[in-house]
């Protein structure tokens, strides 16, 4: 499958900047025969954007934001997964990334579970579960955001249930780039699949993003990365997971593992 990446600024509370952002990566993107476009985390509206802000942006997962997303995805023969704020029927929000086909159908929304500082807990409600993981053309995908993927637990799960493709919008800022640059192609190298991570750069608010953007095999070799302060959109072919031989799965013990099932399962010992 031939993967687009975007990397860009952050619209910074203005949806119809972002929108049209997302709308023009989808055009070129189809163009250059890509089936699947993936955005940085909340790449409707820009991600550290204050409370007030994000409660005027967010709208229900079928809302206005996916209508056009859907639209684009039917015009220029793509998938998308994109970054946006949602709130349920309850007016909770979410930080949430949501894919959509080519025919316009939502095959994933999923809320991030793992919240990231004071910016993720003053704006969002956690997640309660992992993305499922679905079929995407030849590939079994799942969804997770930014900081989901700094922990191993979660992608070695997704893994488990069959996928072969982990796709992360992000937004990761200075001084974060190992995430990019060694933590994601970890999680691919020790899953045996692969993993999309698509960041912003430049600034917002008191942030500076890292950039570094990549898509990267089931080795956890690049197919496709950015620099760290340009605009891109990147493309690159995803074949698939590794065979078995060439992953951890099958030799791992988890009778050894209970300890990762009991929440904060660290004793003091003076």
């Amino acid at each position: 499958m031939k993967i687009a990446l975007l990397q860009c600024p952050p619209p910074t509370a203005d949806a119809a900047a972002g929108l049209d952002r997302i709308d023009r990566a989808a055009r070129e993107a189809g163009a250059r025969g890509a089936a699947l476009l993936v955005t940085p985390e909340m790449a409707v509206t820009g991600y550290a954007i204050g409370v007030d802000a994000v409660q005027d942006l967010a709208e229900p997962a079928d809302g206005a934001y996916h209508r056009t997303i859907a639209d684009m995805c039917r015009a220029y023969d793509i998938a998308i997964a994109y970054g946006y704020p949602e709130h349920d029927a309850g007016g909770v929000v979410y930080n949430s990334a949501q894919l959509v086909d080519a025919s316009g159908q939502t095959r994933i929304n999923y809320r991030k579970t793992h919240l990231f500082g004071d910016v993720d807990r003053a704006q969002f409600a956690p997640g309660a579960a992992l993305s499922p993981v679905v079929p995407l053309g030849d590939l079994r995908v799942a969804l997770a955001i930014c900081y989901d993927i700094e922990f191993p637990e979660l992608v070695r799960a997704h893994a488990l249930a069959g996928a072969d493709l982990v796709i992360a919008p992000t937004a990761n800022m200075v001084p974060f780039d190992s995430i990019c640059t060694r933590i994601v192609p970890a999680r691919a190298e020790e899953n045996g699949i692969g993993m999309v991570y698509a960041n912003y750069v430049g600034t917002e608010g008191d942030y500076t993003y890292c950039g570094t953007s990549c898509i990267v095999d089931a080795g956890g070799h690049d197919l496709a990365r950015a620099g760290a302060t340009d605009a891109a959109l990147l493309i690159g072919e995803f074949t698939g997971r590794r065979a078995p031989e060439g992953a951890h799965l099958a030799d791992r013990r988890p009778d050894l593992y209970a300890a990762l099932m009991v929440p904060n399962s660290r004793e003091r010992h003076d």
